[in-house]
């Protein structure tokens, strides 16, 4: 007993649930370009932003030109979704947590969630945890999707690492100069300027996630050609002595496949499929994820084959709406390149342009 009253031992404060780690579970863009990092610990030191128990907080800076940086969730929360315990994204594809979780959901994976309740929460870490050797983990029971395989960052972005935007300066009010440490320059606001941490790690109206889905749906969607006829893939890109084997092998998987015509010089192929529903799926699985040889192909819609009956017809169409004859016999005529135009005799053997006679 002291003076001010009893003290309470260790063993007395009531620690269950806290968590205590020896290190964090971080991405490779969070620890930085440094490979000798040396970080801070605190045990108990703060309360996850998700399940507000206490856990050992890490503190360290990322990179030679990066911030100071801090773990912001407990490693229980961040097992349960598999994220980074820092930025909040997947540890695999480097994509917010909505953005995996929209496309795993197409293959059959059930999306994780946590109650919103803290006995709720409590209760469900408690059960995660029960699994010391991790059988059941919640996320990698299914297959790789490919549009998670084409947004994939699967490199460092050491951009986020780097310092905030100084509110002083943002004031007018910051009067370090280039000795301060935050970035002098004015925030481009729109709607990535409002991203909670909350709805990044349920994966819920997060503004990142939305622009990424977007960019999905715009740029790395291979659309199928109207025309139904076509049922040719343009394979581009080839390495050098890659043979009709090599091809065959990638794509026979999907269906029956009616040729293959190798272009070696162009360094490009055309895989043309029996049925056009085989080739629009072949399409929609390696489009920009197609590797031969360890090398990305490049893979798109073929274009419809022209015959020469329907190039004559064409352009007969063409050169009987314009009224100019088609063929190589039609010769603009210039009064200016004519000899006979401008007053001078023709040279010998050469035959005056009827055109420049002037008609009556």
């Amino acid at each position: 007993m002291t003076e001010k009253g009893f003290r309470l031992t260790q063993n007395e404060v009531n620690k269950e649930g806290w968590e205590k780690a020896q290190f964090p579970i971080l991405c490779e863009t969070c620890l930085g370009d440094n490979p000798y990092v040396r970080m801070q610990k605190e045990d108990y030191g703060v309360e996850c932003k998700i399940c507000v128990r206490p856990f050992t907080i890490f503190r360290w800076k990322a990179g030679t030109q990066g911030r100071y940086k801090s773990t912001v969730i407990c490693q229980s929360c961040a097992k349960v979704k598999n994220v980074c315990q820092t930025c909040l994204f997947d540890l695999e594809y480097g994509l917010p947590v909505q953005v995996r979780d929209k496309y795993l959901e197409e293959l059959g994976q059930s999306k994780v969630e946590l109650p919103h309740s803290r006995v709720g929460r409590d209760y469900q870490l408690q059960n995660a945890k029960a699994d010391e050797e991790g059988k059941d983990l919640p996320y990698g029971k299914v297959g790789a999707h490919p549009m998670l395989q084409r947004l994939a960052r699967m490199t460092p972005y050491y951009k986020r690492n780097e310092a905030r935007i100084c509110t002083f300066y943002v004031k007018g009010a910051c009067n370090r100069g280039q000795d301060c440490p935050f970035k002098h320059e004015l925030p481009k606001g729109g709607d990535l300027a409002n991203q909670k941490l909350r709805d990044r790690f349920h994966g819920e109206n997060d503004p990142l996630a939305a622009k990424i889905m977007k960019r999905a749906e715009e740029d790395l969607t291979l659309m199928p050609p109207e025309d139904k006829s076509i049922s040719t893939l343009y394979l581009g890109g080839l390495p050098a002595g890659i043979k009709e084997k090599d091809i065959r092998n990638q794509f026979y998987v999907y269906g029956e496949i009616r040729s293959i015509k190798m272009a070696p010089k162009q360094s490009c192929a055309f895989v043309t499929f029996v049925k056009r529903e085989v080739a629009e799926e072949a399409a929609k699985l390696t489009h920009k994820i197609l590797k031969i040889n360890e090398k990305r192909i490049n893979v798109t819609w073929g274009r419809p084959q022209v015959t020469k009956q329907q190039e004559a017809s064409a352009a007969m169409v063409n050169g009987g709406a314009t009224g100019v004859p088609t063929g190589n016999t039609y010769r603009p005529y210039y009064p200016s390149m004519d000899p006979a135009a401008q007053g001078n005799a023709p040279l010998e053997g050469e035959v005056p342009d009827e055109r420049a006679v002037p008609q009556r």
